[in-house]
């Protein structure tokens, strides 16, 4: 069928409004998400929605009303309780929607067989106006295909459910972002079955004592009825595999940092996505938990536009507050499937770094004798260009050129395309550093298995790569300019203007010093750099 892309003109209300009383399905705005709007008196026409989105029987509807009257109007409800008033006095119009026990003027395909129904006034002007038009109670659940993100655009909706529904409105994008907050009031006190915009600390202030349905944070039990929508299945999930990772910002950044690169990208903070060197989609702020509802499922939606990603991973955000609602979404697009990060690793990991001519090799040698194991971040990095997934991505990011005959990378003509200009050299770096952050990772977890607990990371550009967002300390070596410039003339037997040239090439040591945990500073002798590196040990020994 052709679907109409309908303005908020009173016209085009109009049109919609006769498409619904004709027993057709119309996307609406909501100030949560886009809802897929049909007769709710009509078993036909609620029936209808099932077969547009794809979505279980069994899956219950909310009706929605464009004011409190129509309760009594339609006679929606067989009794409505004291505490659903209270609920309807201070969060109506808006994202709550109340379950109370239902009339039997609603169809069963509403309710999903249940003896209750939930009911909603939404603050949207554009979807009160609608209801109020077509003079009807609306069923309407998130207008996309069953499973994947809710639509908060009109776009988002033609990109489901063209040609399957008579009209969408478009009403701009939604405020909220996130399903209403669905609480019934047939429990004893009131239970919260969905979170959403309304939190249940809101709701606590207003009823006093509210529980909260297990089913929020975890999945229904074998049998178990959904009471409501969004408790039985898997929702909100884009094409791509999506998991909930539990970690701190640092731990986030180095694990999604290890990851395959052409097929990995990350819901983020805006904090973390200078840190992360994978296709990024912000989320906002990591304390702006309204923006981040509010970006949640456009961000999942977005996440599918990106050519060959198959896997999206997204922190693991707090429980607090409207932070509850987001994580009872993540944890169903993610299937229950979750990461976390304090799992995962068994071993203290020490980056090691500093500028060329600091002496960061004599530190590393010093540590090895200590009992540390060490990996070379140089090493490695040979290792990577050797890795078929990447010579392929370079060979597509710089031609062919970059070939030896064998088909190996040839490292000398891969650094004429590479450092020509700084765009190439990002090009390079976003394509071998998770290669070699994956590479350096599971060397560390060989090391950690051989019986290391404390396995050091020698990476001359530790901070560039990412790397250090792998490690739990860093250790930075340093020197005066002249005492390094003397070294590099001596070690590569070159001249005091080639030297210049390689340290002005390179970040100062007060780069390292003011991101490092322990500084070392290597102006004197062997003797002196071994005492030094020995308190070091001390203070992660007494840390640890």
């Amino acid at each position: 069928m052709e679907t109409l892309l309908l303005t908020t003109k009173q016209e085009d209300i109009k049109t919609a409004a006769e498409i619904l009383r004709n027993g057709g399905l119309v996307g609406m705005p909501t100030e949560t998400v886009y809802g897929l709007a049909a007769n709710a008196l009509s078993s036909e026409a609620v029936s209808s929605i099932f077969v547009a989105k794809g979505r279980p029987s069994d899956n219950p509807l909310i009706v929605h009303i464009s004011s409190v009257e129509d309760i009594e109007k339609y006679n929606l409800v067989r009794e409505f309780p004291e505490s659903a008033r209270l609920l309807a006095e201070h969060f109506w119009p808006g994202p709550l929607t109340i379950i109370m026990p239902k009339s039997r003027l609603i169809p069963k395909e509403v309710t999903g067989n249940l003896d209750s129904v939930g009911i909603r006034l939404p603050s949207h002007p554009v979807a009160r106006a609608l209801i109020k038009e077509a003079d009807l109670p609306l069923a309407a659940p998130s207008a996309n295909l069953s499973g994947s993100p809710s639509p908060t655009t009109a776009q988002h909706v033609m990109d489901d459910l063209k040609g399957r529904i008579g009209a969408v409105i478009d009403g701009g994008q939604s405020d909220v972002g996130l399903e209403s907050t669905v609480i019934t009031v047939c429990t004893n006190p009131p239970m919260v079955l969905r979170p959403g915009g309304i939190t249940l600390e809101q709701l606590k202030e207003v009823l006093g004592e509210v529980s909260l349905s297990d089913a929020v944070l975890e999945k229904l039990r074998d049998g178990e009825e959904a009471a409501s929508p969004g408790m039985k299945y898997k929702h909100y999930s884009p094409k791509a595999k999506v998991y909930l990772v539990k970690g701190d910002s640092k731990d986030f950044c180095g694990f999604v940092n290890s990851q395959p690169f052409n097929t990995t990208a990350v819901l983020c903070y805006n904090e973390d996505a200078p840190y992360i060197h994978h296709k990024t989609i912000s989320l906002g702020n990591r304390a702006d938990s309204k923006a981040q509802a509010h970006n949640l499922f456009g961000a999942l939606r977005e996440a599918d536009r990106f050519e060959g990603v198959t896997t999206v991973y997204v922190p693991c955000p707090d429980k607090e507050g409207l932070g509850m609602a987001l994580f009872n979404r993540l944890i169903r697009a993610a299937g229950f499937e979750t990461i976390d990060l304090k799992d995962t690793k068994a071993y203290t990991l020490i980056g090691l770094t500093g500028p060329t001519g600091a002496g960061k090799g004599q530190v590393a040698s010093i540590l090895r004798e200590q009992g540390f194991a060490t990996v070379d971040a140089d090493k490695v990095a040979h290792k990577a260009l050797e890795n078929p997934e990447c010579i392929k991505n370079l060979v597509e990011s710089f031609g062919e050129d970059i070939l030896n005959s064998d088909g190996t990378i040839n490292r000398r003509k891969l650094a004429g395309f590479a450092f020509k200009n700084e765009e190439s050299t990002k090009a390079l770096n976003r394509i071998t550093h998770p290669v070699i952050l994956q590479l350096a990772k599971a060397e560390f977890e060989h090391l950690a298995k051989e019986g290391f607990d404390n396995i050091v990371f020698d990476a001359p550009t530790l901070f560039e790569s990412g790397a250090d967002t792998l490690c739990d300390k860093i250790i930075a070596v340093t020197a005066s300019f002249e005492t390094r410039l003397e070294r590099i003339m001596c070690r590569d037997n070159i001249t005091k203007e080639e030297a210049h040239s390689r340290m002005s090439a390179q970040k100062p040591s007060k780069f390292y010093e003011g991101k490092a945990d322990f500084v070392i500073t290597n102006n004197s002798d062997l003797e002196n750099l071994k005492t030094q590196t020995i308190t070091v040990i001390k203070e992660l020994c007494d840390e640890q």
